[in-house]
C-alpha cells in the first residue's frame, strides 16, 4: 500500500519514496504544449504547489521520475530548461517582509543555477538579471514558476492601504516578465485570487487565465475516480456517499473534485468526519465584510454571478461573492448561457457539508455570539416535525443574542438580519436549504429539507399579524414541492424590531 503524501508538495519526494501520486501530467503536457504565459486560480490547500513542482521537474528533464505517467513517452527529454521558482512563503505583513522573502528566494535560485547577483542591487533588477543571465549561461530559454503570487496581498487584506502598497510592489516585480520575453520558454503563476489585469498583472496582456477553462477543470484536486482507484485500499468499509457529501462538490467546469487536504487528513485521522480544510484558515476578514455590508446570508445557497465578476478581484472594490468563491467557500454549481445578454453566468453553491457547517458555525460565533448548543433541539424539532418546539427554540435563540449586537453599530438592525440568523443556524446543522427560492409566484425566503419533510418559511419584521403565513398561502409557494411525496410545513415567522424577537409564529401542514 502506497503512503499518504500528507503535507508533501515535492514531486520528487512523492515519487522516490513511494507516496500516492494522482497523475496530473496530461494537464501539464497540454499546458506547456499550447501556452507560454499561464495563470491558475484555485483555493488554498488544493495542490497548486505540487503541480508547480511537477512542472519544475518536467522542464529540468528528470525523466526517471515520470516513468508510468501520462507524459513519459510524449515529452522530449533531450531538451532541458533552467527553472526559476518564486514562492511567497512566510510572513508578509510589511514591504520589508516582502523584500526579505524575495531576497531569500532569489538567492536560493542563484545558488541552484550558479548565478551571481550584486547584493546591493534593487531586487526587481536582480530578478530581471537572474532571468537574462540564466538564459545566457545555459544557452536556453528560462522557465519561471511563481507559486501563490497573490499571497503578499491576501496576507494583509485586513489593511487595505497596506494591501495596495504590496500590490504595487509585486506588480513591479511581475512586470519584469514582459521585458524579458525573448528569454522565457514558459511562465506559470498560481494564486487564490484572480486580480484584474489593471491591478496586479498590469501590462501582462499575454497572460492566459485557465482557471475557468473546462479542459483544466481537474488540474488540481482528486476526482471520484481517483478515490476509487488510487485510494481504493484505504476506503474499505467506508460510507462513500457520506464522504461525498462531506468533502466532494468543488467544481471548476469539469468533474466534481475533492480538496486533497481533506481526503488525506480524513484517512490519516481514522476516517473521522471533521472540518479539516476549514480549520487551516480563519475567514475573519470575510466575516467582517459580511457584517459591515449586512449581507443577506440565505443568498449563499442560490447565487448567480457573471463571468467577468467571477474572474476578477480588486482590493479597492472587494466583492463578497468573488471572495467566497475564490477562497473556496463557494464553488460552481452550473454554467448558464444567457441568450438575451449573449453572456455566460455561473450559479454558485456551498461545495459540501464541511464548508456549510464550519462556515456557519464561524458566522454564528463571530457575528451573533450565541451558544451553538441550541442546535440539538433545533434539528430535533425539524426532524420530528414539531413546529411548536421549533418556535420555542428560535425564541430562546434570539433572546440569547447579546444586546450590543443590535447597538453601537456592532450589527445594525435590518430586516435581513433575522432571516440571516435563522439561516445560519439551520445551515450549521448540515441540512439542505434554498434561500430566496424562486417559484412562479415569487421567492420563498427559505426552504428547508430535513428527512421526509419540507419547511417553507417566510419572515416579516414589524408587519401586520399573520402577514407571513398569509403570503405563503396566497402565493401558493407549496405548489412547487407537492410532487415530492413529503410532508410540507408552511411556517410564517414575524419579528418585532423593538422586542428583537419573534412576536408571531404560525404554521400549517399541507
Amino acid at each position: 500500500m502506497k503512503k499518504l503524501p500528507i503535507g508533501i508538495q515535492n514531486f520528487r519526494e512523492i515519487i522516490v519514496d513511494n507516496y500516492i501520486y494522482i497523475d496530473k501530467t496530461e494537464e501539464a503536457y497540454q499546458l506547456v504544449s499550447n501556452y507560454k504565459y499561464v495563470f491558475l486560480s484555485r483555493p488554498r490547500r488544493f495542490g497548486k504547489s505540487l503541480f508547480v513542482d511537477t512542472l519544475k521537474e518536467l522542464f529540468e528533464g528528470n525523466k526517471k521520475l515520470f516513468e508510468g505517467l501520462y507524459i513519459y513517452d510524449k515529452w522530449n527529454w533531450d531538451e532541458k530548461y533552467p527553472v526559476i521558482k518564486i514562492s511567497w512563503d512566510g510572513k508578509n505583513r510589511t514591504i520589508k517582509d516582502l523584500e526579505s522573502t524575495l531576497r531569500e528566494t532569489l538567492l536560493e535560485n542563484q545558488r541552484r543555477l550558479g548565478i551571481d547577483c550584486d547584493d546591493d542591487l534593487d531586487l526587481v533588477i536582480c530578478f530581471r538579471r537572474l532571468i537574462t543571465q540564466t538564459a545566457e549561461k545555459y544557452n536556453q530559454r528560462v522557465v519561471v514558476l511563481i507559486d501563490e503570487n497573490d499571497k503578499p496581498i491576501l496576507d494583509v487584506l485586513d489593511n487595505i492601504e497596506q494591501a495596495k502598497e504590496h500590490r504595487e510592489y509585486i506588480r513591479g516585480l511581475y512586470a519584469v516578465l514582459k521585458g524579458v520575453d525573448a528569454h522565457i520558454r514558459f511562465a506559470f503563476l498560481t494564486g487564490v485570487s484572480k486580480f484584474s489585469k489593471a491591478s496586479i498583472f498590469s501590462g501582462l496582456n499575454m497572460l492566459t487565465d485557465i482557471s475557468l477553462n473546462p479542459k483544466f477543470g481537474n488540474i488540481c484536486g482528486y476526482t471520484q475516480r481517483d478515490i476509487e482507484t488510487s485510494f481504493k485500499d484505504y476506503f474499505v468499509d467506508v460510507d462513500m456517499e457520506k464522504v461525498k457529501r462531506w468533502y466532494n462538490g468543488y467544481n471548476f467546469l469539469k468533474d466534481n473534485v475533492y480538496n486533497p487536504f481533506d481526503i488525506l487528513q480524513f484517512i490519516s485521522n481514522g476516517f473521522l468526519f471533521r472540518n479539516y480544510w476549514f480549520e487551516t484558515g480563519t475567514p475573519s476578514f470575510l466575516i467582517k465584510l459580511l457584517k459591515e455590508r449586512r449581507y443577506f446570508l440565505p443568498k449563499l445557497t442560490n447565487f448567480i454571478v457573471d463571468d467577468k465578476l467571477l474572474s476578477t478581484f480588486d482590493v479597492e472594490e472587494i466583492d463578497i461573492e468573488v471572495l467566497l468563491y475564490q477562497s473556496g467557500y463557494l464553488t460552481i454549481e452550473k454554467m448558464i448561457q444567457n441568450e438575451l445578454l449573449q453572456s455566460i453566468e455561473y450559479k454558485l453553491k456551498i461545495p459540501n457539508i464541511e464548508v456549510q457547517i464550519s462556515l456557519n458555525d464561524y458566522i454564528i460565533n463571530y457575528l451573533f455570539k450565541t451558544d451553538t448548543r441550541i442546535k440539538d433541539p433545533l434539528i430535533k424539532s425539524l426532524y420530528y416535525g414539531k413546529p411548536e418546539e421549533l418556535r420555542d427554540t428560535l425564541i430562546a435563540l434570539f433572546a440569547s443574542i447579546p444586546y450590543n449586537n443590535y447597538t453601537n453599530n456592532e450589527l445594525k438592525l435590518y430586516e435581513g438580519f433575522y432571516a440571516s440568523v435563522v439561516y445560519s443556524y439551520l445551515a450549521s446543522l448540515g441540512v439542505d436549504l434554498i434561500g430566496e427560492d424562486v417559484t412562479n409566484k415569487g421567492r420563498i425566503d427559505l426552504t428547508v429539507f430535513v428527512s421526509d419533510k419540507i419547511y417553507i418559511m417566510e419572515f416579516k419584521v414589524d408587519g401586520a399579524k399573520g402577514e407571513a403565513l398569509s403570503q405563503i398561502k396566497q402565493k401558493n409557494y407549496a405548489q412547487k414541492y407537492l410532487d415530492r411525496g413529503k410532508d410540507i410545513y408552511l411556517v410564517g415567522i414575524e419579528f418585532s424590531s423593538s422586542e428583537k424577537n419573534i412576536v408571531n409564529f404560525e404554521w400549517e401542514k399541507v
